[in-house]
This record gives structure tokens, C-alpha cells and sequence, in this order.
């Protein structure tokens, strides 16, 4: 028994790392890769492993880990502090996403849809969305601060927070009375309650005490781990509740970061297992599991459309703003196995929903990872069959002066972090020249600001040859693109450059370049200045190196103080 078990242990490691290597070269998330391991050594495949019971106790382990994991990167203050644009979309996205789903899946002749219970397990199933894929394709896209990448990432925030008022009630479901399910609330505040405790009085000073030592800090963070798992056990909650609040709970502690950095490699390993376990139950797959998979797809890209994209619109948000975050949520969540793995050792599901979820999941994690990088692409595709079915694109609001104004001589670009800086300078000492600028984005709420300060604000893709024209940019005398390639979206720095000087032969033209190579190549597109803000920042730091050896951070950090107070920046 126990060569058994280190054998398929082992097995399930060299094939989750062979495997883990060729999504990596073809860019796929690893929990794919993760998910083939097992079916490749389970029965449908090679049947190395005949029973995967054999690392089932292992895979426990890992979904307590993930679920700790989990908790660790859910930040309550941004909860809290969701804007009122966020609250709503992701209000009308859960709600109306699992009210859609549970009618749908009620009538949907699916394989192991087998009633009301089964309905809801898809429904929430379909209404959860990728973390992992989610945050990391942003984060290398470099659109984690953007508008579109806020509104996502608010949402798959809050879609954390009903994963676990789901996990809460999950154990009643079978007899859903609202005694049961207020008890079961209960008992997660009263687990909560004892996390804040703990969290706010006890841990930081035990974990201040044994910062030094490494090996305590991540000791002491499973043993708060499986502490709480073993209480909310208890209580008669899961074990994967009481992870998930433990994570929580150190969230909001200072050592955070330190807890997670030692957490992570841990973590890894058993989740490793655990989705490989998981692809070990995967049946064969069937024209059947196959044709639920694709509804269950279908199911998920239209819900989106439905339930972020006409929420947004109707906020005031325009098309991009609105469908950039339709794709990056179109996907179902590993949490979502997560549930359904519970759901199914529970009794409440069958193999036949595992299976049509595996595979659905896989599917939407392919194509989002091609969707998302070609986000932007796609919503200048998909724009005018928008506004031909009635979404109206958000266009200039002009008062009734506006045509009696004159065309503005300096012209912003894009309007991002150091435009919005810049603009506050020249608010600060030459405000003259503030009347006479004019900002086109397709930020709206940087948009609905812009003209509530009494700048001319053009709502429209900067990459767009008429949208420039209708912002009347040929009259301009200075033009600046304050945004570097790794943030302008459908087009390049040199491309724009390229057509704004078609489109205005005599104004000076000032870019931003993140790469030295591309300095040569800008001036020869007709750019009259390229500015470098690293070479700016790396000048500046020399004097703070300096500063620092010499114990003088004190003196340059007054004046920097100074600067930032009453700063009125549109983009903080």
C-alpha cells in the first residue's frame, strides 16, 4: 500500500511537470495541463493509476491550501471600497448571472441534470470566473490599473465573496430550510469572528515574534490554517470553509506578503495533486459530455453579455469600457470545481456534471487566454453591430458654446496616469494654458471629469483615423501621446505617430517610448520629441541613492510631501 502510494504520488509530479512544461511553451494555464495529467494516468487513459482514492488524501490537503490561498488574496478593503459602478455590475452579474443559469439549467436536457439541486450547482458553476487566468493575463498585458481591468477585477472580487456565502450554506442544500440556512450563516459569522479576533490581537504579535525565523512563519501559518479548518469541522462546517475565512483572516495582517511568498510553493505542490486527482474522475469524454460542455459555454458567454455588458452600457460606460470586461470574465472558475468536487462528495452531483464542467472549463480557459490578449481588437470588430442593435456608443456632449469656442492648440492623446499629472502641473503653474487643451480617450469617467472642469473632452479611440479628425485635431499646435505601447491598446506609438502627422504636417508632436530601440524609429515617423521616462526617473534616483548613503531621504521627502498635497489628479 504505501509503495502504492509513493509510486502514483510520483507519477502524478513527473506528469504534471512534463505536461506543465508544454502548456508553458504553448501558453496555456497550467491548471490544464494539471487536469490532463490525470486523465492521461487515470482510466481513460494509460490507467496507471486505476484508483486515484490512492492521492485523494493528498488532494485533500491541496484544496484546503487552495482554498487558504485563496482567502489569503481576497482583500476586504477593496470590498468595501467598491465604487458604485463595480457594486451594481457585479450585483446584476452574480444575481442575474445564477438567476439566468438556474432557469435555463432547470428546462436544459443535460447529461446529470437531474433537477432544482443539480440547476443550481451549474448555475453557480457558470456565474464564477477565473482568478487565476483572469489577474495573470491582465497583469502581462499590463492593464490590472486600467478602467476596463478595475471593473474586473471588482467583480471577480465580489464573485469571492458569494463563493464563500455558497460554500456556507452549501451542506443544507439538500434540505434548504431557512432555519438550517440561517444556522449555517451563523456559525460561518461566528468562525469569522473568531478569525477577526485572532487576526487583529493575537497573530500579529505572534508572527512579529518569529519574523526572524522563516520556517515558524510558514509553520504558524498552516497551523492557523488547520486550525480553523479543524474548528469550522466543528461547527459542522467544511474543512475548505474554515480554510478559506483562516485566509481571510491573515489577510488583513501586516505579514501578509511574507505569509503568502511562504505559503505559495507549498500551496503549489498538494494543488498540484489535487487537479490531477480531479482529472483522474474524468470519464472518457462522449459526444454527450462533449455537446454539455459547448452548452455550458454558450451559457456562459451570453450570461456575461447579459449580465455586464447591459449593466455597464446602461451606467454610462462605452463600448469598450462595457465589453472589454465581458471578455476577460467569459470563463468558468477553478473555485467553480472546486464547488462542484465538494457538491459531488456531498452526493448532490454526479460524475457526469464533473465531467461536463471539466471540459467546459478547459475550453473557455483556451479561448480566453487568445481572447483576452486580443481584447481591444476585438471590441473595434464588434462596436458597430453594437450600435446597430441599439447599445449606443458614448459620444461628446458639447454645451451650446462649444462651436463658438476656438479649436484648442494642445492636444492629449490618451489619457492615463502621466497626462493626468501633467495636466495638474500646468493647472498649477500655467493655467492659461489649461483652457486651451483638449483630451481624446475612451475612458467615460475620466471623460465626464475632463468636461466638468471645462476642458474639451472628445470621447473616442485615439487610434481611430476619424475619431482624431472629429476632435479637430488637425488645428492643433502641440500634440501630446503620454501613453507608451505597453499601455495604448489596438495600435502602436509609432503608428499614431505615423497618422498624426499625416493628419497635421506643422504641429510639434511629443511621445512617450518605454524602449530606447524605438526612439530612431518614432523621430523618423515625424515625432518632434520622444520622451523617456526612465532615463528621467533613473537621474532622479542617482539623487536618491545619494541622499540615502548620506542619511538625507528626510530632506527630499518634505518637498515631495509638499507636492503631493491638494493634488486635484483625475487618475490618483
Amino acid at each position: 500500500m504505501s509503495e502504492g502510494f509513493f509510486t502514483d504520488v510520483a507519477s502524478c509530479i513527473i506528469a504534471a511537470w512534463g505536461l506543465g512544461l508544454i502548456a508553458r511553451w504553448l501558453r496555456q494555464p497550467p491548471l490544464l495541463a494539471y487536469l490532463l495529467a490525470g486523465v492521461v494516468l487515470g482510466p481513460v487513459g494509460s490507467t496507471w493509476i486505476e484508483d486515484s482514492h490512492s492521492v485523494e488524501a493528498v488532494a485533500e490537503i491541496g484544496l484546503v491550501l487552495l482554498l487558504f490561498m485563496i482567502g489569503l488574496e481576497i482583500d476586504l478593503k477593496r470590498m468595501l471600497k467598491a465604487g458604485r459602478v463595480i457594486s451594481l455590475t457585479a450585483a446584476a452579474q452574480i444575481l442575474g448571472g445564477a438567476l439566468l443559469g438556474a432557469v435555463l439549467f432547470r428546462f436544459l436536457p443535460l447529461p446529470g441534470n437531474t433537477g432544482n439541486l443539480s440547476a443550481l450547482y451549474l448555475a453557480v458553476v457558470t456565474v464564477l470566473s477565473s482568478t487565476v487566468i483572469v489577474v495573470k493575463a491582465l497583469y502581462d498585458k499590463r492593464e490590472l490599473d486600467t478602467l476596463s481591468g478595475r471593473l474586473t477585477v471588482g467583480v471577480l472580487v465580489l464573485q469571492d465573496l458569494f463563493a464563500i456565502l455558497f460554500l456556507a450554506v452549501q451542506p443544507n442544500l439538500t434540505s434548504p430550510s431557512v432555519t438550517q440556512v440561517a444556522l449555517s450563516l451563523f456559525k460561518v459569522v461566528e468562525l469569522m469572528g473568531v478569525a477577526y479576533v485572532a487576526s487583529r490581537f493575537v497573530l500579529p504579535a505572534l508572527f512579529r515574534s518569529v519574523a526572524k525565523l522563516p520556517e515558524l512563519v510558514l509553520v504558524g501559518s498552516l497551523a492557523w490554517c488547520f486550525l480553523l479548518a479543524s474548528l469550522a469541522y466543528l461547527l459542522g462546517l467544511s474543512f475548505e470553509m474554515g480554510a478559506l475565512i483562516a485566509g481571510v483572516g491573515v489577510s488583513t495582517f501586516p505579514y501578509t506578503l511574507d505569509v503568502v511568498a511562504k505559503v505559495t510553493s507549498l500551496r503549489d505542490f498538494f494543488v498540484t495533486l489535487f487537479f490531477v486527482a480531479l482529472g483522474a474522475t474524468i470519464p472518457a469524454p462522449t459526444g454527450t459530455a462533449l455537446g454539455g460542455a459547448l452548452v455550458l459555454c454558450l451559457v456562459v458567454w451570453v450570461t456575461r453579455f447579459i449580465t455586464v455588458f447591459i449593466p455597464l452600457h446602461g451606467l454610462g460606460q462605452g463600448h469598450r469600457a462595457s465589453l472589454v470586461p465581458v471578455i476577460n470574465l467569459s470563463q468558468i472558475s477553478e473555485l467553480s470545481l472546486v464547488i462542484l468536487a465538494l457538491g459531488a462528495k456531498r452526493g448532490h452531483v454526479g460524475p457526469e456534471l464533473m465531467a461536463m464542467a471539466s471540459y467546459a472549463f478547459v475550453l473557455l480557459a483556451i479561448t480566453s487566454t487568445y481572447t483576452i490578449l486580443s481584447s481591444h481588437n476585438l471590441v473595434r470588430r464588434l462596436s458597430p453591430w453594437l450600435s446597430r442593435l441599439g447599445f449606443a456608443e458614448v459620444r461628446d456632449t458639447p454645451d451650446a458654446s462649444e462651436a463658438q469656442r476656438p479649436h484648442p492648440r494642445i492636444f492629449f492623446l490618451g489619457f492615463f496616469t502621466v497626462a493626468s499629472s501633467l495636466l495638474e502641473d500646468l493647472r498649477r503653474t500655467r493655467p492659461q494654458l489649461v483652457a486651451e487643451c483638449a483630451v481624446v480617450d475612451f475612458n467615460p469617467e475620466a471623460h465626464r471629469r475632463l468636461l466638468e472642469m471645462g476642458l474639451q473632452a472628445h470621447y473616442g479611440d485615439i487610434t481611430s483615423r476619424d475619431t482624431l479628425l472629429h476632435a479637430g485635431i488637425a488645428h492643433a499646435r502641440l500634440i501630446l501621446c503620454t501613453l507608451p505601447d505597453g499601455v495604448l491598446r489596438g495600435g502602436s506609438v509609432i503608428t499614431l505617430t505615423r497618422q498624426v502627422r499625416e493628419l497635421n504636417p506643422e504641429a510639434q508632436i511629443v511621445v512617450l517610448s518605454d524602449s530606447l530601440a524605438s526612439v530612431d524609429a518614432l523621430y523618423a515617423a515625424g515625432a518632434s520629441y520622444v520622451s523617456l521616462p526612465r532615463l528621467t526617473e533613473a537621474a532622479r534616483l542617482v539623487e536618491v541613492v545619494s541622499a540615502a548613503l548620506e542619511d538625507r531621504l528626510d530632506a527630499l521627502r518634505g518637498p515631495q510631501t509638499c507636492q503631493l498635497q491638494d493634488r486635484r489628479e483625475i487618475i490618483a
